[in-house]
């Protein structure tokens, strides 16, 4: 069976995304968000997909770098006195206009923004992974709990329609009963990069692009893994791997029986796919977890064969997923990527560097 771009809209859009985007809207408000911290997911991605859709506006920009925030400021209409740098960003509890944050800073820093945007009386969306240490990521957790406001980490692939898709077909049994996993994502990181800064980035590749494969296993089976080992390595001994590994390989076995296999790198490209085999059939999707482009095949018994490129284009995935947590806002519901779910992450990457003989989380 291959589905057409206009049919494969339909299934993907219509029925794996029912029930999640915006249902309702205060009258005459949408959600004023203010970005903390501007690099490229949030100025190449997450605000052009604000810019693009009807539940949000930016009103707030934080960043060490006036200039560019000015130069930012200009394209989304806000205004100078909204431009705040970190000395003093716990002035936005201030800002009545800003109902949201997005955090988008380096791993390490995540923590201390989110507590302080929860002070100050904000909901926050933060970058993956949602922390540095499980404890860090608990005292998120915490704060906003205290404060009463909603804390969601941006899982953007769990709100993809493609993704959705590959979720419905294993839940529907499509696939029969699924044996095993195999996932991977890496690509070679330039030096000076700084994701090789440990106390920045609180790890190598597993905490960047590892935790995309980590994730999606945990997604597409429905379990938690209750049986991790693990590998870690350094090849290239060019300077670049003094304070985070170069490469993690794991294993995890589910509930049900599932075995998954995972690799990340940061020493080579491993352009980010997994595939699940099942008793009637295999599901790929090659790539997975790019902004864009991400494609969907499966060889089913029988000769049957599906084949789904997507039909979102970047910005799309930071549209949808700003927009259903303007949904959760507005409606006062406990987003689905929840801290959690970031917290759950980061528990298992723990295991896995505390299996493969490094500092755990």
């Amino acid at each position: 069976m291959d589905l057409t771009r206009r049919e494969f809209g339909r299934l993907a859009g219509a029925a794996a995304l029912a029930g999640m985007l915006p249902k309702t809207q205060a009258e005459g408000h949408s959600i004023g968000w203010c970005i903390v911290g501007l690099g490229r997911i949030s100025m190449g991605h997450f605000m052009p997909g604000i810019k693009e859709g009807n539940t949000g506006r930016i009103v707030a920009l934080v960043s060490g770098h006036r200039p560019k925030a000015q130069q930012q400021a200009a394209m989304y209409g806000v205004s100078d006195n909204a431009i705040y740098s970190y000395e003093d960003y716990d002035r936005i509890a201030d800002n009545k206009e800003i109902d949201a944050v997005y955090i988008a800073l380096p791993n390490g820093m995540h923590a201390e923004y989110t507590i302080r945007a929860a002070k100050a009386g904000k909901n926050v969306l933060c970058e993956k992974p949602m922390a540095t240490s499980v404890a860090d990521s608990q005292a998120m957790i915490d704060a906003c709990r205290t404060a009463g406001k909603k804390l969601m980490i941006a899982y953007r692939c769990q709100y993809s329609p493609i993704q959705l898709k590959a979720i419905q077909m294993i839940r529907s049994g499509q696939l029969g009963s699924v044996q095993a996993i195999e996932s991977s994502f890496g690509f070679n990181i330039r030096a000076g990069e700084w994701r090789l800064n440990r106390k920045l980035s609180g790890g190598g590749p597993l905490m960047d692009v590892g935790i995309y494969s980590l994730n999606a296993c945990r997604y597409l089976t429905g379990e938690e893994p209750e049986d991790i080992h693990a590998n870690s390595s350094v090849i290239d001994h060019d300077g670049r791997f003094t304070e985070v590994e170069e490469n993690v390989g794991w294993t995890m076995k589910f509930p049900s029986g599932i075995v998954a296999s995972c690799n990340t790198t940061y020493g080579g490209s491993m352009n980010g796919f997994y595939r699940v085999h099942g008793s009637k059939g295999m599901i790929e999707m090659a790539p997975a977890f790019s902004y864009e482009g991400n494609h969907l095949h499966a060889d089913l018994n029988g000769g049957q064969q599906v084949d789904m490129p997507e039909t979102e284009h970047d910005p799309d995935q930071f549209k949808t997923e700003a927009d259903y947590f303007a949904d959760c806002i507005w409606n006062n519901k406990e987003p689905k990527s929840d801290g959690e779910e970031g917290l759950r992450d980061m528990k298992y990457m723990s295991q896995i560097y505390q299996a493969a003989g490094l500092p755990s989380l």
